[in-house]
């Protein structure tokens, strides 16, 4: 131990820790790794599902509790643990799934096991690829009802679709939340998430920081969204990553470099 005043480092994925390429550079696992050493627990906050963190989690060797569906789901992977859970109710599912049918957008659908869709899409494709995500293919009227649904899901691919998605949103937003995230390897691509009300990644913080009787001045948050600026109001030191969007670094305590050159290294060095 040193005498390090922060005990939390609360750490966006795509964007911030994963780069372009899809890796996380070795400089990053070395400024961790030295950040764990000096007694700083490790926690992502995500909006990936948790399958597609779990393999994040296993490379940086991370035994701790982290906030993924970006923020629906405070959880210790390894123990099953969930300190927080905010799924989204059976009946807004099945509006969900309505509104989704006549707006002709290809809704996801995810709990803590699955990633349902009801056929194959890009963004199908981009899950079992990319983020280690197999989709189920089911006929959503079979399993709203009988599923906890954590987070919904809706990928922009092109104007057209970017259109549909904005009226899907339209039609919901005084009854659910949503969120935008982006990940530098697919750039142009909106990934929409389809949240309960009041869901978000800074009050998952504040249920993360309870449970480990840590002080939120004790807590570094580093991310790069606008689905990060929760985050990052609540935690008591706030960074952006150089290629954060402008609104994230206008709230930031530090600007650090970009994901494609160890942002976070450098922001590690710094504070840590």
């Amino acid at each position: 131990m040193t005498g390090n005043p922060y005990r939390l480092l609360a750490l966006d994925i795509d964007g911030t820790l994963v780069n372009r390429h899809g890796t996380i550079s070795d400089r990053d696992k070395e400024a961790l790794s030295r950040a764990r050493e000096s007694g700083v627990q490790v926690a992502l906050s995500t909006g990936r599902g948790l399958q597609a963190t779990t393999g994040v989690i296993t490379e940086l060797s991370l035994d701790s509790y982290h906030i993924s569906f970006d923020g629906a789901l405070v959880s210790h992977p390894g123990s099953s643990d969930e300190i927080y859970a905010s799924p989204i109710s059976k009946e807004l599912v099945r509006q969900m799934i309505d509104t989704a049918h006549d707006c002709g957008v290809d809704l996801e659908l995810f709990t803590v096991t699955h990633y349902f869709v009801e056929r194959e899409t890009w963004s199908t494709e981009a899950h079992r690829d990319f983020f280690n995500t197999p989709p189920t293919i089911v006929d959503f009227h079979q399993v709203w009802e009988r599923e906890r649904v954590i987070k919904g899901g809706l990928v922009s691919t092109s104007a057209e679709e970017a259109s549909r998605v904005a009226g899907f949103c339209r039609r919901l937003d005084h009854q659910l939340h949503f969120s935008l995230a982006k990940a530098p390897a697919f750039p142009g691509v909106d990934f929409t998430n389809v949240l309960s009300p009041g869901v978000s990644k800074g009050k998952a913080l504040e249920k993360l920081v309870a449970h480990l009787q840590v002080p939120l001045g004790e807590v570094i948050a580093i991310g790069d969204g606008t689905n990060d600026i929760s985050l990052l109001t609540v935690a008591g030191v706030a960074i952006a990553m150089g290629n954060a969007a402008d609104e994230v670094k206008a709230i930031a305590d530090y600007v650090t470099l970009d994901v494609d050159h160890s942002g976070l290294a450098a922001a590690i060095d710094e504070y840590i």
